[in-house]
């Protein structure tokens, strides 16, 4: 009865209280994951960019998106890794494959981005040499 009461009040969480749980997790992720710093300060250098370049609103959006899909699967490999511990304390050969499919997420949107970034400012780079 008490577990049926538990899931009951975890899914009647008021509105208020889901955004500062979601700021809690956003916590979590900043306090959690080792290379968040290394994508913080990328998304600042393409932005500086941005301004330098003076990019279109195209090219405006399809940055902000790179730079949101990059954050995005960093949080969610963060949230497996964080389950992942929890369900599977010991050594598997599945959780590592778990793990590791989720940092490879993240890879490829690292990927990308850098893809996007490279096809907005490198004809301004060459422009400017």
């Amino acid at each position: 009865m008490e577990s049926q009461q538990g899931e009951k009040a975890w899914r009647e969480v008021k509105y208020s209280e889901k955004f500062r749980n979601a700021f809690r997790g956003m916590y979590v992720v900043a306090k959690t994951t080792r290379h968040l710093f290394i994508h913080i300060i990328s998304a600042l250098v393409a932005i500086a960019f941005g301004f330098y370049f003076k990019v279109s609103s195209l090219e405006w959006i399809a940055l902000v998106f790179a730079i949101g899909f990059v954050f995005v699967a960093e949080t969610l490999n963060t949230a497996i890794e964080i389950d992942i511990d929890l369900t599977s304390p010991e050594y598997h050969p599945y959780a590592r494959d778990t793990k590791d499919v989720a940092a490879a997420a993240v890879l490829l949107s690292v990927f990308v981005a850098v893809i996007v970034g490279l096809i907005i400012f490198l004809p301004k780079v060459f422009n400017v040499i």
